[in-house]
């Protein structure tokens, strides 16, 4: 089944113009608008396999690169992810990179630069990243609002993309062609969004993301009153403050 991404900011062409020149590339923007699927569309666009990377701060060196395992009688060696990768020449997605200890992004530096290399100490290799691998690695510069930031020293080995939510006209009809809901309720839901967005006093750790409208849609789609897969679907993913869910309660009764 095709990947459905709906450009929004000359973003494919960037992406494009990074694989040809073998460029790294850093999307970073709030949660839910988009990285992720950009990454499987443009995988899926340039017919190059993809390996995500779940990046947090217990992942390991080893986590990546791979580790001796004991198989019967024997002690073999596994690939990690990045290590796969760079054999297949595929595009490796580092999902929330800044969330990796430091230790395992330096690993990754010589990656990441013109050598396009890969040191695999424990089987003392060094692989060189074929035409077809690509690094490309997503960065949420909000979330617990700049708690983690990337050092100048990794942010400057990418080419930079900065996506954020869709205009209204843009997120409604993104919602209407992956839900297939009528294009009047997808338009209510992406004011309940942009009105939830606007709340700043709400104080929120992350706002609605056109994932979660996304979600409110496909309840709605399934049977579900609108007020209720708002109320699931979007307000009680966003806080558990008794004072805030209030809030967002209202809203939405004042909203559908």
């Amino acid at each position: 089944m095709s990947v459905y991404y709906r450009e929004v900011a000359n973003e494919v062409d960037l992406f494009t113009r990074c694989y040809d020149q073998q460029l790294p590339l850093l999307i970073k923007g709030p949660t839910g608008c988009g990285k992720s699927q950009l990454v499987a569309h443009m995988a899926e666009k340039l017919k190059r396999p993809l390996v995500k990377v779940a990046c947090n701060e217990d992942t390991s060196s080893a986590d990546l690169l791979g580790r001796f395992l004991i198989k019967g009688n024997e002690t073999v060696w596994q690939d990690g992810p990045v290590t796969r990768a760079v054999r297949e020449g595929a595009i490796l997605y580092l999902d929330e990179v800044a969330e990796a200890r430091e230790d395992v992004i330096v690993a990754l530096h010589p990656l990441t630069d013109h050598r396009r290399e890969l040191y695999v100490d424990r089987t003392n290799e060094e692989l060189v990243a074929p035409a077809g691998f690509m690094c490309v690695a997503s960065f949420n510069p909000g979330y617990q609002r700049g708690f983690k930031e990337l050092k100048p020293s990794t942010r400057q080995r990418f080419v930079t993309l900065s996506l954020s939510y869709p205009m209204p006209e843009l997120e409604t009809e993104i919602l209407h062609r992956v839900t297939e809901v009528d294009l009047k309720t997808c338009q209510r839901l992406v004011e309940l969004g942009n009105k939830i967005r606007g709340q700043r006093h709400l104080e929120l750790k992350e706002t609605v993301s056109t994932r979660l409208l996304v979600h409110a849609a496909r309840l709605f789609k399934s049977g579900m009153s609108l007020r209720q897969a708002c109320l699931f679907g979007v307000g009680q993913c966003l806080s558990d403050d008794v004072q805030v869910l209030e809030g967002l309660k209202d809203l939405i009764h004042l909203s559908m």
